[in-house]
């Protein structure tokens, strides 16, 4: 077994169904049961980033944050999870956005049982610019996207001076 053979990417992948014909060879059942193992680990990467189970990843949910001179608006994808599976806090300009999400899946029909369980869990902590006023912020859950709006102080606004480009 070579050192490339554990390495997944650049392997060709109908060189090791090929060898699948190979079962009387305790070495490469080996071989085949560690690429597999190195397959299933990587390919957890694959999977698109943010979702994982329908909700996490490495990384966390995708996170858009974008800031008007009136807000900052958050927005966070939330695929199948439910309002009432989010936390949503505010404190010290910092804007922490929780969630978990269990599922269970239980299934009886005559000559099987399946009983699936999946859990997932984030939290996202965004620091906030000054002049945020945490009393207005609103929050809204809707088709898997939490938005939260967090409006700016009177202060704040009007301390946004536009600044003409001039063309040289």
């Amino acid at each position: 077994m070579q050192i490339s053979d554990l390495i997944p990417w650049g392997r060709d992948r109908n060189e090791v169904a090929r060898q699948q014909g190979d079962g009387d060879n305790p070495l490469l059942n080996l071989q085949r049961d560690i690429n597999r193992v190195f397959d299933d680990f990587w390919s957890r990467f694959d999977r698109s980033v943010g979702v994982s189970n329908g909700l996490l990843s490495v990384t966390g949910p995708r996170t858009d944050v974008t800031e008007t001179d009136e807000a900052v608006d958050v927005s966070v994808e939330l695929p199948g999870m439910d309002e009432k599976d989010i936390d949503v806090s505010l404190s010290d300009d910092v804007l922490t956005i929780r969630g978990e999400k269990k599922a269970e899946r239980e299934e009886k029909k005559k000559g099987y049982y399946l009983a699936e369980r999946s859990y997932g869990s984030f939290y996202r902590s965004i620091p906030l610019p000054p002049g945020v006023d945490s009393g207005k912020a609103e929050a809204q859950f809707k088709k898997g996207v939490l938005t939260v709006t967090l409006p700016k102080t009177p202060e704040a606004q009007a301390k946004v001076r536009k600044i003409e480009v001039k063309a040289s």
